[in-house]
C-alpha cells in the first residue's frame, strides 16, 4: 500500500503499533455522524459526518475535522446505520390535539383580579 500524505493518517501512525489496525486498500467505510459539544453542560449539536473505518478511527478525524473550528469540550460520533427515524409517511402520528386553548392564560378572567389587586395595592400604600 502506498503510504498516505493525508496528515490524519500519519498522525496516527496506522501501522498497527497504535492499535487501530492496519489500512486496507479499497476498504469501504463506515459513515458516522458527528455531534460536537462547546460548553460543558450544554447540549451536542449535529456538526455533520465523517468516514471511517471504526468508532476510534471516527472519533480521531472528528476530532481533527471539527474539533479544531471552534471551542471544543467533547465530540460523540455515532454510526449513521444506528440512527434511527420515523418514515415521513408516519408524520400523521405526530398530530395532536389543534384547539389547545385550554393551555393559554387568555382563557382565564384573571386578568381584572391581578388588576384589582395592583389598584387595592396602591390605595393602602398611599
Amino acid at each position: 500500500m502506498t503510504p498516505s500524505i493525508d496528515p490524519r493518517i500519519r498522525r496516527a501512525d496506522l501501522d498497527g503499533a497504535s492499535g487501530f489496525g492496519a489500512l486496507v486498500e479499497n476498504e469501504n467505510w463506515t459513515p458516522f455522524a458527528v455531534f460536537h459539544q462547546d460548553k460543558r453542560g450544554e447540549r451536542h449539536e449535529f456538526v455533520g459526518t465523517i468516514h471511517a473505518s471504526d468508532p476510534e478511527m471516527a472519533l480521531l478525524f472528528a476530532k481533527e475535522q471539527y474539533g479544531r473550528r471552534k471551542k471544543t469540550v467533547n465530540i460523540w460520533v455515532v454510526r449513521s446505520s444506528d440512527i434511527f427515524t420515523f418514515a415521513h409517511e408516519d408524520e400523521d402520528m405526530f398530530e395532536t390535539v389543534p384547539d389547545k386553548n385550554y393551555r393559554e392564560a387568555s382563557g382565564y378572567p384573571v386578568r381584572k383580579r391581578i388588576n384589582k389587586y395592583l389598584s387595592d395595592k396602591e390605595h393602602e400604600t398611599v
